[in-house]
C-alpha cells in the first residue's frame, strides 16, 4: 500500500510473445514459453516486495493480458479493477500519461508495449536510471515509479522516485 499523498505506478511490458503464428493479427499473438515463465516471475518479484496494484489498466491484445494473468496468478489476494484499453496497444508516451491521468487507486499497474512505454517509462523519474537493461526495456521489464501527489490527474513528467526495476531472467 502507498502512503497518503503518494501514487505508485507499476509500469510493465508485456512478457515475450510468439512469432510461431505468421497469418495471425498483431494484437492476437499469445506469449511463449519463455514469457509465460518470465510473466510468473514478475508476478513472484512483486509479491516478493508486497507490490499489489488496487487497479490494472491492460493493453487489450491477447499477450498484455496474458502476461497480467501469469502475473495476478502469483501475485494477487485481493482483485483489483481490471480496465482493458484498446488506447494501450502500441501506445505513444502521451496516451499513457492520458490514460494513467484516468486512474483512481493509489497503486496502479499498467501493461503495454513499446517503444511507447519504454519512452514513458524514461520520463518518469526525476533521476536517470543507470540499469544497463531500462534503455532498452525488454519484454518484461517494470518500473515501480512513486509519485507524491493526491491525485493521478496531477501527474508531472520526471517527478517520480524509482522504487524499483525488474527484468526477467532471461528477458525477451
Amino acid at each position: 500500500m502507498t502512503p497518503t499523498g503518494h501514487r505508485r505506478l507499476i509500469l510493465t511490458r508485456h512478457a515475450k510473445s510468439s512469432w510461431d503464428y505468421p497469418l495471425i493479427e498483431d494484437q492476437d499473438r499469445p506469449l511463449n514459453a519463455r514469457g509465460r515463465l518470465a510473466a510468473t516471475e514478475l508476478g513472484d518479484f512483486l509479491a516478493s516486495r508486497g507490490l499489489e496494484p488496487e487497479e490494472v489498466i491492460c493493453s487489450s491484445a491477447l499477450r498484455t493480458r496474458e502476461t497480467w494473468e501469469r502475473v495476478a496468478g502469483a501475485v494477487i489476494e485481493t482483485r483489483p479493477e481490471l480496465r482493458y484499453s484498446d488506447k494501450l496497444y502500441h501506445a505513444s508516451p502521451e496516451t499513457l500519461l492520458e490514460v494513467l491521468k484516468t486512474a483512481h487507486a493509489p497503486t496502479v499497474m499498467i501493461l503495454g508495449h513499446n517503444p511507447g512505454i519504454a519512452e514513458f517509462a524514461r520520463q518518469l523519474p526525476a533521476r536517470e536510471i543507470l540499469d544497463p537493461n531500462f534503455r532498452r526495456f525488454p519484454t518484461g521489464a517494470t518500473l515501480i515509479v512513486d509519485f507524491q501527489i493526491e491525485d493521478w490527474a496531477d501527474l508531472e513528467l520526471g517527478q517520480g522516485s524509482m522504487l524499483d526495476f525488474f527484468t526477467p531472467t532471461r528477458p525477451g
